[in-house]
């Protein structure tokens, strides 16, 4: 099962960071390859949304659910998407004047082995960039 585990400190404060990461709905703005992005719902607790992606070929939509910890944490749930399982972790640890630390941690599988291999290099890039992406948004929208 294909696994990407990122970390890095940024200048930014962790809460700014989470609002990025929740802000579902602005995805298309700055994600090359996300093609649509819908709010199902949203409460303290919870983001649900659908992503439609289109990258290098790929085309596809994934539904998750999102348990928040507002500010700390984002557990990621799937309701529906092209993986027989998908499971992720943003943690965002405030480190006083020094910003904070964002972690993201994703495990997958594809629903077929066809699909895993024709599609587990793109969505492995699409995820190893993820981090990167929100890091550039939140300097951009800082400035």
């Amino acid at each position: 099962m294909p696994a990407v585990r990122k970390s890095v400190i940024v200048p930014h404060p962790a809460e700014v960071m989470f609002d990025l990461v929740d802000d579902c709905e602005r995805y298309p703005e700055f994600l090359p390859w996300c093609r649509s992005a819908t709010l199902l719902e949203r409460t303290p607790e919870i983001t649900r949304g659908r992503l439609g992606i289109d990258f290098r070929g790929f085309r596809s939509e994934i539904t998750t659910r999102n348990r928040k910890v507002p500010g700390r944490s984002m557990t990621l749930e799937l309701v529906d998407g092209p993986f027989e399982r998908f499971e992720g972790l943003w943690t965002f640890t405030p480190l006083g004047d020094a910003g904070s630390r964002v972690e993201l941690g994703v495990d997958y599988t594809f629903a077929s082995g066809a699909l895993q291999a024709l599609v587990a290099p793109v969505f492995s890039h699409i995820t190893g960039t993820l981090v990167e992406r929100f890091v550039q948004r939140a300097d951009e929208v800082a400035e």
